[in-house]
């Protein structure tokens, strides 16, 4: 089968394509042939060194397809089942092992391109939203990187929940992006846009409730000066980078706020409660609380350029392999 393999840390070029074993499903796994794979920043993090796995190695989690094998032991697969996957290592690739306890089954209406547009990034919007700093109407919140696949859903439920959401995009037409989406206000930050300032200006020097930050470095003292006092910090990735050390005393300095940095796989670990969240997902999308934007498909070959742009920020939306 073909896969792409990564041979040592660095940029993008380092993806490159290789013939590998067809996999053999273990007891408790199934093998799945993709026909959509999710591209991620965490396969970011990977390739360049900053999570593990040590080359070589096949980089992405997600995917969507159907099931071609099963392991000893599995009696909830069968071959021709359609699955989805967020936690199925080495899904870059033309057949994926992915752990039967980590598979979600496809309701029938459910495309696979939809599934692996909406499955990480949409258990992590659910999440955030319903289990790590729910809100409710009239409540406020600072959401970075709203064009992205997780900004894009949070502001979609958090503004549908009647909650006032400062959206923060790179340009202007990322903006007008986000306008149908629904929210309070709209921040392009290109040219040094002074976030905290503009926040406390638009809730009249209060701050909001919570920031809900995927982006880490470039964003954090400025979500940090964004809260009201007794706010919440929610710290869900680090495209920019990892943010400096923090000295808890800052803390109470600006106004005894809380901060978290979550994370999908305790929230999902679970088989049951991967399934009742993927469940309510797949209602949301049915009823059109949430919608999926793919931003950009790519062949497998492709991998490097689909990295390159999530990483330039050049797109919105979701961005997909096809095998």
């Amino acid at each position: 089968m073909r896969a792409v393999v990564v041979t040592r840390y660095g940029g993008p070029e380092v993806l490159t394509v290789a013939e590998l074993p067809d996999p053999v499903p273990g007891p408790g796994e199934v093998v799945a042939r993709p026909s959509a794979i999710g591209v991620n920043f965490k396969d970011v993090y990977e390739r360049e060194g900053r999570a593990k796995p040590t080359p070589p190695f096949t980089p992405g989690s997600e995917g969507a397809g159907t099931v071609t094998a099963v392991g000893e032991g599995v009696t909830s697969l069968a071959p021709g089942d359609r699955i989805a996957w967020c936690a199925a290592p080495g899904s870059y690739a033309e057949q994926v092992v992915v752990p039967a306890r980590a598979a979600v089954p496809l309701p029938a209406d459910i495309t696979d391109e939809d599934a692996a547009a909406l499955l990480l990034q949409g258990l992590t919007a659910h999440y955030l939203t319903t289990s790590t700093h729910p809100l409710d109407e009239g409540g406020t919140a600072l959401v970075h990187a709203a064009a992205g696949g997780v900004g894009r859903l949070l502001t979609r439920l958090l503004t549908r929940r009647g909650v006032k959401v400062v959206a923060t995009v790179s340009t202007q037409a990322k903006a007008e992006a986000v306008r149908p989406l629904g929210p309070w206000q709209t921040l392009v930050t290109a040219g040094g846009t002074d976030i905290a300032a503009r926040v406390r200006d638009l809730t009249g020097g209060r701050g909001v409730d919570v920031v809900y930050d995927g982006v880490g470095r470039d964003t954090f003292e400025a979500g940090l000066q964004s809260l009201r006092p007794r706010g919440t910090f929610v710290l869900f990735g680090e495209a920019s980078g990892p943010v400096p050390a923090v000295d808890p005393r800052s803390l109470a300095s600006h106004g005894s706020l809380f901060l978290t940095r979550p994370t999908l796989n305790d929230h999902a670990t679970d088989p049951a409660e991967l399934l009742a969240r993927s469940a309510e997902l797949f209602a949301w999308l049915r009823d059109g609380e949430i919608d999926v934007s793919v931003g950009g498909r790519y062949a497998l070959e492709d991998a490097a350029r689909a990295h390159h742009d999530l990483q330039q920020r050049r797109t919105t939306g979701k961005l997909l392999l096809q095998p």
